[in-house]
C-alpha cells in the first residue's frame, strides 16, 4: 500500500475547503491513514520546500505556507501518489483538467489549494517532516473489497 502527504494549504483552509478536498480523495478510495491541523513554523517550512531555495518564489513560498493552518494528511492506496496527483490537477489550475480539485476550485498558481507527493522518494522525505510512524494508522475499511481487487 502506497502513502503520500498531501497538505491542504493556506488558502484552502481561508476558504472554507478543506471538507471539500478531503471528500474528494475519499470518494476515489482513498484511506486516511494520518490528519492533522497545524500551523507550519518557518524552519519546518523551509526543510519541506528546500528543494526550491534559491529559486525566486522559494521566499514567498515560505511566507505564504506560514501564514495561517493548513491540514496535513497521509493518504493510503493502490499507487495512491499518481491517484492524489491526477485528483488535485496540474499545478497551475489554468491548465487543470476540469474535474480536478484545482480546475474546479482555484485559478492561480500561488493559490493552488493543496500540495501532495510527487513521487516515492518525495513522499518518503516528506510524510515524516510532518508525522512520526506512530501517528500514522494502518488499518482496513469494510468497503475495502469493494474498491481494490
Amino acid at each position: 500500500m502506497e502513502r503520500t502527504l498531501i497538505i491542504i494549504k493556506p488558502d484552502a483552509v481561508q476558504r472554507g475547503l478543506i471538507g471539500e478536498i478531503i471528500t474528494r480523495f475519499e470518494r476515489r478510495g482513498l484511506r486516511i491513514a494520518a490528519l492533522k491541523l497545524m500551523h507550519i513554523g518557518e524552519a519546518l517550512a523551509r526543510r519541506h520546500y528546500a528543494v526550491h531555495e534559491g529559486k525566486s518564489f522559494f521566499e514567498p513560498l515560505v511566507r505564504y505556507i506560514t501564514s495561517s493552518p493548513v491540514v496535513v494528511m497521509v493518504l493510503e492506496g493502490n499507487d495512491s501518489i499518481e491517484i492524489v496527483r491526477r485528483t488535485m490537477g496540474a499545478t497551475n489550475p489554468a491548465q487543470a483538467d476540469p474535474g480536478t480539485i484545482r480546475a474546479d476550485l482555484a485559478l492561480e498558481i500561488g493559490r493552488n489549494l493543496v500540495h501532495g507527493s510527487d513521487g516515492p522518494e518525495t513522499a518518503a522525505f516528506e510524510v515524516p517532516l510532518f508525522f512520526t510512524e506512530e501517528e500514522i494508522l494502518s488499518y482496513e475499511r469494510s468497503n475495502e473489497r469493494w474498491i481494490f481487487e
